[in-house]
């Protein structure tokens, strides 16, 4: 089979190739009017110095250190054709594009990662091209551009093929791959993605705890997602494990948040709760307001389902403000959605109406969002069947189950189904009301209740 020609970007096409270390430490050499002996001096042999300059061996960091000061010169430039302050320039660049993706920032972070191309394709470091495609990939991302993250991921994982690179390389790449083709609803890839992922960073034997945790927490999703809930739970186990034991609170929150989840869809509230607060108290540790304001979203449903609908409220409206106030609108939408949700089950469907006609306005068509979408919905839809608007109903409905008929989850088709169920009792259509409400128990034949 021929192997697949490495997509190579524009800019770096147009970059020249730099001198391999060999050519570079002959240069120098030559330069400073010093033969193969007088560099190798009582160290080497003359016949090593040839080997590194023909490139048939590789110094060790510490022998680039001492030809460096033979030579006079920067160790960095000896290495790479950089000098230490080049290098430096590129990855300060870098590191304040990560810090702001890891606040949230995204369209600064993506301007930064701009702002740095320049200097990071100056130094001609592959490994450090690679930060900077992971790291935009993943602003794009949650910023809903999934496709432009795709590209750059594919760019990376080309890569990391080279001999420079690691499994553990490798396995970032294809995780990041898994989280979005997850965030385009296509389950099944991402599973298989985190699988691969998985299999090359425990290969590897190299350190690699913090990436194997977020596989895990990932993977979880999927499975979820899939109605594995048996392979979720374990995922979430693992996941904790290695949590705990780095004793991470960036680690920890996202995992208590995954084992909050499916305690509420086990029906075991309380411990729901539990797992929420933890994950909120985490998130604020790192003073991360956009997830506490997620995790202010999920404890306003866990005290609705315990009674407290008034204290619900109260989270939903803390969920929204600060969302506002980190220019969130997907957890805006969340938050407006889960109010519109509360309003419908208390007995006020016109405001439940607007707020789901808000929450809808808000997301816009962003495809990774087509589970917020379809609940939205249809809230909306049950909205307008209790005020007897039941065409605005039907139509309602059927836009929920074509979001939800691009997810890889029955469960969601068949909410929709139910309420279409329900229109057609309302309608006294009781033979195509049987006809959904099958439709759906068969869907959800292996849920517990």
């Amino acid at each position: 089979m021929t192997p697949r020609a490495a997509r190579v970007s524009p800019a770096a096409a147009a970059t020249p190739r730099a001198p391999r270390l060999g050519e570079r430490l002959r240069q120098l050499r030559v330069s400073a009017g010093l033969t193969q002996t007088d560099i190798a001096g009582d160290r080497f042999s003359k016949e090593y110095i040839s080997q590194i300059e023909r490139g048939k061996t590789r110094p060790t960091a510490e022998t680039i250190e001492w030809l460096a000061l033979r030579l006079r010169v920067d160790a960095g430039f000896l290495a790479s054709g950089v000098s230490a302050d080049e290098r430096a320039k590129a990855e300060t660049i870098l590191a304040r594009a990560d810090a702001l993706s890891k606040e949230h920032r995204f369209t600064e972070a993506i301007q930064e990662y701009t702002r740095a191309l320049p200097a990071v394709l100056g130094t001609g470091a592959a490994e450090l091209r690679v930060r900077a495609l992971n790291g935009e990939a993943m602003a794009h991302a949650q910023a809903g551009e999934v496709k432009a993250a795709l590209a750059m991921l594919a760019e990376s994982r080309s890569l990391v093929e080279g001999e420079s690179f690691s499994d553990v390389d490798r396995a970032d790449v294809l995780f990041r791959l898994g989280v979005c083709r997850y965030k385009l609803s296509s389950i099944s890839t991402s599973v298989a993605l985190f699988n691969e992922a998985l299999a090359l960073a425990e290969r590897s034997g190299l350190p690699s705890d913090e990436l194997k945790l977020n596989i895990f927490s990932w993977r979880s999703r999927c499975y979820r997602r899939q109605r594995d809930y048996e392979a979720a739970r374990e995922d979430v186990e693992r996941a904790l494990e290695l949590a705990e034991s780095l004793r991470d609170a960036r680690a920890l929150a996202p995992v208590y948040f995954q084992a909050s989840l499916l305690a509420e869809r086990d029906g075991h509230w309380v411990l729901a709760r539990s797992y929420a607060e933890k994950a909120k108290a985490q998130y604020e540790e790192i003073a991360d307001r956009g997830n506490v304001g997620r995790l202010l979203n999920n404890l306003g449903a866990m005290e609705f389902l315990l009674g407290s609908p008034d204290d619900a409220i109260e989270r939903f409206k803390q969920a929204y403000a600060i969302a506002l106030e980190v220019d969130r609108n997907e957890d805006a939408a969340g938050a407006v959605s889960s109010l519109a949700q509360v309003h419908l089950r208390t007995g006020d469907p016109k405001r439940a109406e607007e707020q789901a006609l808000l929450a809808l306005e808000i997301i816009g068509e962003r495809d990774d969002m087509l589970d917020h979408i379809g609940n939205a919905r249809l809230v909306l839809g049950r909205a307008l069947l209790e005020q007897d608007r039941l065409d605005e109903a039907e139509s309602a409905f059927a836009l929920a189950e074509d979001s939800f008929a691009k997810l890889s989850s029955a469960s969601h088709r068949a909410a929709a189904w139910i309420a279409q169920g329900d229109l057609a009792s309302r309608r006294t259509d009781e033979k195509r009301a049987a006809v959904l409400y099958r439709r759906a128990a068969e869907a959800l034949q292996d849920f517990r209740f």
